[in-house]
């Protein structure tokens, strides 16, 4: 086990032992404030007794020693840190390097930390100010985050205010290692010391001074005259030469007409490969003139923004304007609108009627309890539960509201627990989420009873889908490649077979041989066998990797569509966040326990599958990491957080580890708060491509997230725009954003959360926990983040023990669903197990 960094933050993988070095010395206890300006990190590491830090520190915070944290040729740092000079290149030895790595003596690095005697100060260039506050605090991903993205995912127009990726006051890294040079100059202070002519501190000055020479110089060019053309040359000179020429009579004007062709221009680089063009999805359907003009009206007089007509004219129909006028509460059904302002809404049309015991508000209320219930995962209700929710929300009566809800027909009541003599359990629950519950389990039922029961031989997995009609198979990223070769396996004896996964992400990772096609598009018909003359598909086996993400909805569609005697294998990790639709289809069969389930003997290669191994079981472990998989960057607050994941992104993971910045992807907590992806994006637009937003808000290059479903999303790049919408290239897809949906379903991609992250991979990831995120971790949070990277991850790490108490103490959030009660009802006798190889019992 690799001997941890001293950088280390307490609480993270690689947590040592307690502070020795200066820089460490002066850091801030619970509840302390850090000194955040140079001059204060300089004054606190003279008062150590360290002078060589204290110079760094007053430099800007910079380390004295320019090696990294992701460097191989990282010196070790026995005593003060800076007393070493390191010879080998920092990560970004110029521009301020995000961290200073310790190697331990045995030459191995583990989960080390990237910060060991510079990250104490931040440059004044941190955008700690660049991201504007937000209503969640922390970026809560689970609550606030998720229902924004379900909002996005299905809002039809784009007609609610677009989440503006942009913030006021975003800048780039502005301060004095914006352009390098001041680090430069450090470094070169640094490379002086380790030949012992003078004292780090003196070059340090020396450089100093240096920098405000160069600077006073360029300041005197500046206000001094300048020449016309002084500073022109090549084609720029040679044009304002002839125009001279002309202007003052030495030459005609047709002297340069008649000039000889311009040379041919070089021949244009080879194209990039084709990217598989798609279809732009289709527009939804045109809402009548009457319809969106009497909802406009009524929106205007209640004194609604007018921009929600096309959808309240699409939920209501044709007599939107009557129907909202009649029952104001309504536009709770419009995605993103919230109880307080539907009330408004009502009493500016109703006037004293508008009383909170209202039938109409009452009903509308527990409708909309239920929805934001099915976007944390809930298929149902407890009936306590759904009062508790109608009592915060001022309702006078809530039983009387939930028995009015019920004889209306707005919900429907189920019971649990009837056949055992444990209490009853009353769940409620919407229609559509409860029909697509019981026609999965069916569906399921079905696949298990009229499954085939045949003889194959070869691995677990091979042998317990020839028997059964219904399998599960669990693991890693690595075993993924398992249920793949049993497609193949299944293809070369005659069969019909079919893998689905979750994005395109997935099946870029798959390759062009497993033939791998979305759910989506195998839902759609775009790609994957097809249908039979009963609307079946035409298969005979179909393996759906990426499982946990499956909503009740989409797996019951999925199972519908299978033909009787077919085989289905679900496949993936069970360690991961769940979809970010109503269900938790893939626990629920696992917990149910009516069908084989193969656990695969695969683990995942390297320290990133040791680390995300031993998260799944609750372990954060100290990993030996020798090519810096797996790399700590402390830090303090928000605004370092942003600082440090620019310019991870930007600098340190291209330079050090060779993975470049458009494959480098950031995962956070939510969308608000300092660190979340607004700032985040904003920042890293500003950087990597700076642009005022030719195309509603976005620019050729930009990485986008594509919001196409509830529970998905596709990560791409701008590519143009037409008529028609925004074009993207999605991992070698084209796909067109349709313009009424550009603001509502697409945000800047750089930083995701980690449920938009789900089944997708990258060769590096970034994964920030600013301190304010703590609250907002559990177990499978991190599994997923951490899992994410295929490479190398760098942990952005503030949240202190918070982190491992997240890992050991949180399993994540309980689904209250009907799945795995319908399964065990419907199949009340256990699942047969796969044969033994050969036979033999």
């Amino acid at each position: 086990m690799t001997a941890p960094s001293r950088g280390t933050p307490p609480g993270s993988p690689a947590a040592g032992p307690p502070a020795d070095t200066a820089e460490e010395a002066v850091a801030p206890g619970p509840g302390g404030s850090p000194p955040t300006e140079g001059a204060g990190a300089a004054e606190a590491a003279e008062t150590a007794g360290d002078t060589a830090a204290a110079g760094a520190a007053g430099a800007g915070g910079e380390a004295a020693n320019s090696g990294d944290g992701l460097e191989d040729g990282a010196a070790s740092s026995a005593g003060a840190g800076a007393d070493t000079a390191d010879n080998g290149p920092g990560v970004a030895d110029a521009d301020a390097s995000a961290a200073t790595d310790h190697t331990p003596a045995g030459g191995r690095a583990g989960m080390v930390g990237a910060d060991e005697a510079g990250a104490d100060s931040q440059d004044d260039g941190s955008v700690a100010g660049a991201s504007r506050d937000d209503a969640t605090a922390g970026g809560e991903e689970d609550a606030g985050s998720r229902d924004e993205d379900a909002n996005e995912a299905r809002a039809g127009d784009g007609d609610g205010p677009k989440d503006d990726a942009s913030l006021p006051g975003a800048s780039r890294d502005g301060g004095p290692t914006a352009d390098g040079e001041e680090a430069a100059g450090a470094g070169a202070g640094a490379d002086g010391a380790g030949d012992g002519g003078v004292s780090e501190a003196e070059a340090e000055i020396a450089a100093q001074r240096e920098l405000r020479a160069r600077i006073e110089q360029r300041k005197a060019e500046k206000e001094g005259p300048i020449d016309s053309g002084a500073k022109l040359s090549g084609k720029a000179a040679d044009l304002l030469a002839a125009v001279r020429a002309v202007e003052s009579g030495e030459k005609a004007a047709t002297a340069y007409f008649d000039s000889p062709p311009p040379e041919p221009r070089r021949a244009a680089p080879a194209a990039a490969p084709p990217v598989r063009p798609r279809a732009a999805e289709p527009a939804p359907a045109a809402v009548p003139a009457e319809a969106l003009a009497g909802a406009r009206a009524v929106l205007l007089k209640g004194g609604a923004p007018e921009s929600l007509a096309p959808q309240v004219a699409e939920l209501l129909g044709e007599s939107a304007g009557e129907a909202l006028a009649e029952d104001p509460w309504r536009l709770l059904s419009v995605p993103g609108v919230r109880p307080e302002q539907a009330d408004g809404f009502a009493r500016a049309l109703l006037g004293a009627e508008a009383t909170p015991g209202d039938e109409r508000r009452t009903s509308a209320l527990v409708t909309w309890v239920l929805e934001r219930a099915a976007l944390q995962g809930h298929t149902a209700l407890e009936a306590s539960a759904l009062r508790a929710a109608l009592a915060e929300r001022s309702v006078p009566d809530p039983e009387e509201a939930v028995q009015q809800a019920v004889a209306d027909g707005t919900v429907l009541v189920f019971q649990e627990g009837v056949e055992e003599d444990a209490p009853v359990t009353v769940l409620l629950g919407l229609d559509r989420y409860a029909m697509a519950e019981e026609s999965l389990a069916d569906g399921l039922a079905r696949l298990v009873r009229t499954g085939p029961s045949e003889v194959w031989e070869g691995t677990e997995l091979m042998r317990a889908a020839g028997a059964n009609g219904l399998v599960v198979h669990t693991g890693g990223e690595a075993a993924r490649a398992e249920p793949v070769a049993l497609a193949e396996q299944a293809r070369a004896m005659g069969l019909r077979a079919a893998v689905a996964v979750h994005g395109e992400n997935g099946v870029r990772r798959l390759g062009p041989a497993a033939g791998a096609v979305t759910v989506a598009d195998l839902l759609s018909g775009a790609a994957g066998p097809g249908r039979d003359e009963d609307g079946a598909f035409a298969l005979d086996l179909l393996v759906v990797l990426d499982a946990p993400q499956l909503d009740v909805e989409t797996a019951a569609m999925l199972v519908e569509s299978m033909p009787d005697g077919s085989r289905l294998v679900l496949g993936g990790d069970p360690g991961v966040l769940g979809g970010a639709g109503a269900g938790r289809v893939f626990a629920d069969v696992l917990a149910a326990r009516v069908c084989p389930q193969v656990a695969s003997r695969t683990p995942d290669p390297g320290p990133l599958g040791e680390l995300v191994s031993g998260i799944s079981v609750g372990e954060l472990n100290q990993v030996e990491a020798p090519g810096k998989e797996v790399v700590i960057v402390p830090v303090r607050d928000a605004g370092e957080a942003v600082h440090r994941t620019v310019q991870l992104v930007a600098d340190s993971v291209p330079r050090a580890i060779g993975v470049p910045a458009e494959q480098t992807q950031v995962i956070t907590v939510g969308h608000g708060g300092s660190a979340g992806t607004r700032a985040l994006n904003a920042a890293l637009k500003q950087r990597l491509n700076p642009g005022a937003g030719r195309f509603a808000g976005f620019d050729p290059g930009d990485r986008v997230a594509y919001a196409q479903a509830l529970g998905r999303t596709v990560t791409g790049t701008v590519v143009s725009a037409g008529p028609d919408g925004l074009h993207l290239d999605c991992e070698g897809t084209r796909t067109v954003v349709p313009r009424e949906r550009v603001d509502s379903a697409l945000r800047h991609g750089w930083a995701l959360t980690a449920h938009q992250a789900a089944g997708m991979r990258w060769p590096a990831v970034v994964v920030v926990l600013p301190g304010d995120a703590a609250q907002s971790l559990s177990r499978p949070w991190v599994h997923t983040a951490f899992g994410r990277a295929e490479r190398h991850l760098s942990v952005v790490h503030g949240v202190d023990q918070a982190l491992p108490r997240a890992v050991a103490e949180r399993p994540g959030a309980e689904r209250t669903t009907r799945l795995r009660t319908l399964l065990e009802g419907l199949l009340a006798e256990p699942a047969a197990q796969p044969p033994a190889p050969g036979g033999a019992e």
